[in-house]
């Protein structure tokens, strides 16, 4: 009753320029987003158990900025694991799908989109994940791919979106690192856009996805968003969908908003619900 009421408080000053308005581009095709729900596997799961065990006594002892900075470092582990097992060990092990169900099934609508002659793009915030992607896909599946990251130069980057804008290019997987694909450029060619871990901010997901829905899109963009289900992203995203419903994105800039919650309702939050594992 409490939100429904500072909604109807607020919106009176929210001004939303969207590009789904008919009243300001008529040109666009339409823009279709999803969730994809998906399992931690067996060591996902015991990956994740470990570290919320570890942090359950030491919430508790520490205050200020050691107790935030032990909230984000904790947030920084549980998303590498729900990404895959590799990127939080660190060790240069396997990237396979078998470990990972997020890249078992990103690895299934890639051969879906490529099968249809379609281009795509992959977002992940994680510049150690996009090179073991970027890896995978064009050793290992055999597609045409691109990666752009924060180290990339000017002059690579610019050719990269050249070549992969051609007509004439064959269909192809471009992954780019949030912070250095959000903004800036067109990659129009592409038609489905994969947003592989979340950054927990609508507003700079949209800025992403505009990458591929801005003017000189012809076809409809599909935007899918990966959650693993059982997990902090999950209750995450129910969280930021409270929110939105609220009064648009009032979030912050990255997850330093979650610090904000007492301990209980951190611990709520990271807990791993066991019936969510993938058998």
């Amino acid at each position: 009753m409490r939100s429904q009421t500072l909604k109807k408080l607020v919106e009176p000053f929210i001004l939303r320029r969207v590009k789904t308005d008919q009243s300001i581009i008529k040109d666009l095709p339409d823009k279709v987003e999803q969730k994809l729900y998906c399992n931690l596997t067996k060591e996902q799961a015991s990956l994740y158990e470990a570290v919320v065990k570890d942090i359950t006594g030491e919430l508790d002892e520490l205050e200020g900025i050691q107790r935030k900075g032990l909230i984000l470092a904790t947030l920084l582990k549980l998303k590498q694991i729900c990404n895959h097992p590799r990127q939080f060990l660190q060790d240069e092990s396997d990237f396979t799908p078998e470990r990972s169900h997020k890249l078992s099934r990103l690895s299934e609508m890639v051969a879906e989109v490529m099968e249809e002659g379609e281009s795509l793009l992959i977002f992940t915030q994680f510049t150690e994940l996009g090179d073991a992607l970027e890896k995978y896909l064009r050793h290992t599946c055999h597609y045409n791919t691109y990666y752009l990251h924060g180290g990339t130069n000017r002059n690579k980057r610019e050719a990269m979106i050249a070549e992969f804008q051609d007509p004439e290019t064959e269909p192809s997987v471009f992954i780019l690192s949030l912070k250095a694909g959000g903004v800036g450029i067109t990659l129009t060619k592409a038609n489905h856009v994969f947003h592989f871990d979340r950054w927990w901010n609508p507003a700079v997901e949209n800025q992403a996805t505009d990458r591929a829905f801005r003017i000189g899109q012809k076809k409809n963009v599909f935007v899918h968003k990966f959650v693993a289900i059982g997990t902090l992203e999950e209750r995450i995203d129910e969280m930021i969908e409270d929110k939105k419903k609220l009064a648009g994105s009032i979030v912050g800039s990255d997850e330093s908003w979650l610090t904000e919650l007492d301990n209980d309702a951190f611990k709520r939050l990271i807990s791993l619900n066991r019936s969510a594992i993938l058998e």
